[in-house]
């Protein structure tokens, strides 16, 4: 009899602590319920890594041109009139000819099927481009290769050498993820590199434009650019005479960062294109301003910086977006 009271005592004791604790199980389901919520959010819809920052500091780097193409180097802040969200800035805290800054470049090397015929002389080019652009003591830059996935064949690092070996070592093959090598580059790379003083951040893109893989859209990819501050060159290798869809990819990613594409129509014109690049990266400007009515609410604002004299042209990224807080 008391073996039995027991065994009813301890049934009822363990029916009262699962009671107890059915509704810390339900909090708890209702809390990963959320998160899942969260990951899922309309802000969201692909359950991408989110990068928010939060910040009243604009940072523009910019490019002027005369109507012969050629760069304008000489020009001061009272020269350029500011728009943001098409108001004058609040404050203006820097402004700087930046033809000196170090660099921190991605060269970016699409490696899929479509462009196996040319690809040893563009990774010539590239090479060349390196050694030409990269000053071991200041700069910094890696290499990385993408066709349906990207692979870092050399890290951050100002070694010629070392670079070139991670050039060289480029297999073609494969489908093409565009979108996710631009999308990975600036935010795992170069938002992330740690810099002691101000650097400029660029893209140096080799590819057809064509995209077959991608996780993310063409709109995420500019995004994450504007938010990690790069500016895209784009060097296209259809090496067609008519337009390509892959020339309207390149062209928008250029152009939404304060970039420029390249077309080439033969070989020889490839290294032109990187031997413009290398000029354009060592003439540019770069302005920083406190926007007025700033509201962290998520949307995108314009920016234009236009010349006081109309026969110079400016080129600068279209906005940005501001993080929703």
């Amino acid at each position: 009899m008391h073996s039995f009271k027991l065994l009813v005592l301890c049934f009822l004791f363990v029916l009262s602590m699962s009671a107890q604790t059915q509704p810390a199980s339900s909090q708890s389901a209702a809390t990963s319920s959320q998160a899942a919520g969260a990951a899922q959010s309309p802000d969201n819809p692909r359950n991408l890594p989110t990068v928010r920052v939060r910040t009243d500091e604009v940072n523009v780097v910019f490019t002027v041109v005369d109507k012969q193409g050629v760069f304008v180097r000489d020009l001061k802040q009272e020269q350029f009139r500011i728009l943001d969200n098409n108001q004058p800035p609040q404050k203006i805290i820097n402004f700087r000819a930046q033809t000196d800054l170090p660099l921190y470049v991605g060269l970016l090397i699409d490696s899929s099927n479509s462009i196996r015929d040319r690809f040893q002389f563009e990774k010539d080019a590239i090479s060349e481009f390196l050694y030409e652009v990269i000053r071991p003591k200041s700069d910094q830059a890696f290499i990385l290769a993408f066709d349906e996935t990207w692979d870092v064949t050399q890290d951050f690092t100002g070694d010629l050498d070392k670079l070139r070996n991670g050039v060289k070592g480029i297999k073609a093959g494969g489908g093409t993820a565009l979108w996710d090598a631009v999308y990975f580059a600036c935010r795992d790379k170069l938002m992330k590199e740690p810099a002691a003083n101000a650097v400029r951040r660029a893209i140096i893109l080799v590819s057809d434009g064509d995209d077959n893989q991608s996780r993310v859209r063409r709109e995420e990819a500019i995004d994450m650019a504007q938010r990690a501050e790069v500016v895209i060159f784009a060097v296209s290798t259809s090496l067609m005479n008519s337009h390509t869809k892959g020339d309207d990819h390149l062209k928008a990613l250029a152009e939404a960062t304060g970039g420029r594409a390249f077309f080439p129509t033969k070989l020889d014109e490839v290294s032109s294109a990187f031997s413009a690049i290398q000029e354009e990266l060592r003439s540019q400007y770069s302005i920083s301003y406190r926007p007025d009515r700033f509201v962290t609410d998520g949307k995108f604002r314009p920016i234009q910086i236009i010349a006081d004299n109309k026969n110079l042209r400016v080129r600068a990224k279209k906005g940005y977006y501001v993080p929703r807080q």
